[in-house]
């Protein structure tokens, strides 16, 4: 299999030279290409310096992860690609079990290795640990971390499994399907554009699965802090967006209507906390949401028909959130 490794780059050139020369060290089973999305920094200038052997694509503006990641892989020639953010390490080897895996069950659309803390290396990685899963509700959690709670690595999650997203951060995925599935939903601009598109593959009756044979070590937090308004706008509107595209029409009302309830109390309580900023953008993320309902609409009809599995395996029939409250905070306890 030809197998392309794509980093979206922006503003990042203190990742690429950190992080980049594992990448090309450690993965002689594929080429590495640079997508650059409208950098105000020298990123592409130190590329050009430092590997210019790398292959580069190069955009005027920053497109955001879903749309600069669509735009890129149409230029790329492969039959894998390796999604893999700027700020992720990889050891030797690490590759191996991924395309291995993908050769061996031609069902898997996508897989994540483990993805473990650069900075605490004993620990998983908020983004996308040993496999995500998401609750009824639409919050996502993961084997290795229930929302704050990251659990330390301890062998615990040392099986490959099928789970229902696979982590924007280190994705591999086969390139035709992509296509075919019509990419990441380039409107949500960045955060749970991978867990949408994986929700879409399951419903086409495709496999998404960690494989526990291989793990990165991922730094985080490297575009928007975990404080940042926009992080926390782009979460809220773009977990609406995805639950109305996918769930089935059976429980799809009463999930919106108790998620506007729970999200109007998570807007009162950072009110609260005198936090009036993502108050704000929690009011904002619901109100666009409303707005993009006919653009929604036309999306959830073209999901509809590719649709061959109504209740795709992964979504935990209850609230993590209340499951989190009375003491159950770890992945053990969930599912």
């Amino acid at each position: 299999m030809k197998v392309k490794i794509v980093i979206l780059n922006w503003n990042g050139r203190e990742h690429l030279a950190r992080f980049l020369p594992s990448v090309l060290a450690h993965s002689p089973q594929g080429s590495v290409v640079v997508a650059d999305n409208g950098s105000q920094d020298d990123s592409v200038a130190w590329l050009r310096s430092h590997h210019p052997d790398v292959e580069l694509i190069q955009f005027s503006e920053n497109y955001g992860y879903a749309g600069g990641y669509n735009m890129a892989l149409e230029r790329v020639d492969a039959d894998l690609f390796v999604l893999l953010n700027s700020d992720v390490e990889v050891p030797p080897h690490w590759l191996d079990p991924l395309v291995r895996r993908m050769e061996e069950d031609p069902q898997i659309a996508a897989l994540s290795p483990k993805i473990r803390s650069f900075d605490r290396p004993a620990h998983f990685e908020y983004a996308g640990a040993a496999g995500g899963f998401i609750d009824w509700f639409g919050y996502p959690f993961c084997r290795g971390r229930i929302l704050s709670t990251i659990e330390v690595d301890q062998g615990q999650y040392d099986d490959t499994r099928e789970v229902f997203w696979a982590s924007g951060a280190c994705m591999v995925v086969r390139a035709a399907l992509f296509r075919e599935l019509g990419g990441f939903d380039a409107d949500f601009f960045a955060h749970m554009e991978e867990i949408d598109f994986c929700w879409r593959a399951r419903l086409a009756g495709y496999k998404i699965v960690a494989e526990a044979e291989s793990e990165v070590f991922h730094l985080g937090g490297g575009t928007l802090p975990n404080n940042s308004p926009r992080k926390l706008y782009l979460n809220y509107r773009n977990n609406l967006a995805m639950l109305y595209k996918n769930l089935s029409w059976t429980g799809l009302c009463t999930v919106l209507l108790i998620r506007g309830f729970l999200d109007t109390l998570s807007a009162l309580i950072f009110l609260l906390q005198g936090r009036g900023d993502f108050f704000k953008v929690v009011v904002l993320a619901h109100v666009d949401f409303h707005r993009s309902h006919r653009a929604l609409r036309r999306k959830r009809a073209w999901i509809n028909q590719i649709r061959r599995v109504n209740h795709p395996y992964g979504i935990y029939q209850g609230s993590i959130i209340l499951r989190y409250a009375l003491g159950r905070r770890t992945f053990a306890h969930m599912m």
